[in-house]
């Protein structure tokens, strides 16, 4: 029989593994390792998430990811002038 401490750490074992199992089922991370946030935008600058977004990144689902890079090439533009 598991111990409480073996059945939380076994626990804490399925939901990384399910982590990475998101993470690499859909679209990779836009990070490129520029990471400041505009304080106009509320962007990063070198991949222009919110930190909402970038905080949720590993959670998200891959639609949900997809919909963000789906967002990036409109908010690059708006912030080049």
């Amino acid at each position: 029989m598991m111990s409480d401490e073996q059945q939380r750490q076994l626990a804490r074992e399925k939901r990384r593994e399910e982590r990475r199992r998101l993470l690499a089922s859909g679209p990779p991370s836009p990070c490129i390792s520029v990471c400041q946030i505009d304080p106009k935008t509320g962007w990063c600058i070198g991949c222009h998430r919110t930190i909402d977004e970038i905080r949720d990144w590993i959670i998200s689902p891959p639609d949900e990811r997809q919909k963000i890079l789906d967002a990036l090439p409109a908010r690059r533009s708006s912030n080049a002038g």
